[in-house]
């Protein structure tokens, strides 16, 4: 297994530890892998966060909009809280299809290299 040491000046890892992960690092595949998993992660955090930050506000400082009752005991509050966590498992779900249909075929291309280059 190849050592990385990180080099506290650059930030980097050092070219010497292991020159695969220099070649790979600068390959055009990781830069699209990179910019395929920002593309859509940051979007999707910043959303999330978002929604929750509302969620939050509202619990705070909207409680004449959170104490609706929709139906029965249940008001608004409840619904929106109840909506966070299948928000977050919707998130889960939509990244899972986009890192295989979009992340992991670039991936296992560079995975492979790796193993082919350095020997295993």
């Amino acid at each position: 297994m190849a050592h990385t040491e990180k080099d506290p000046d650059a930030g980097h890892y050092r070219a010497d530890s292991a020159p695969i992960y220099k070649e790979l690092h600068e390959t055009q595949e990781f830069a699209e892998l990179r910019k395929r998993y920002r593309g859509w992660a940051i979007p999707a955090t910043v959303g999330f966060l978002v929604w929750y930050l509302l969620y939050v506000s509202l619990s705070n400082w909207g409680g004449g909009l959170m104490d609706i009752k929709v139906f029965g005991n249940i008001n608004v509050a409840l619904i929106l809280g109840l909506l966070q966590f299948l928000t977050t498992f919707g998130i889960a779900y939509l990244y899972a299809k986009h890192s295989s249909k979009a992340l992991d075929p670039l991936a296992t291309k560079l995975n492979d290299r790796y193993r082919q280059e350095a020997g295993q």
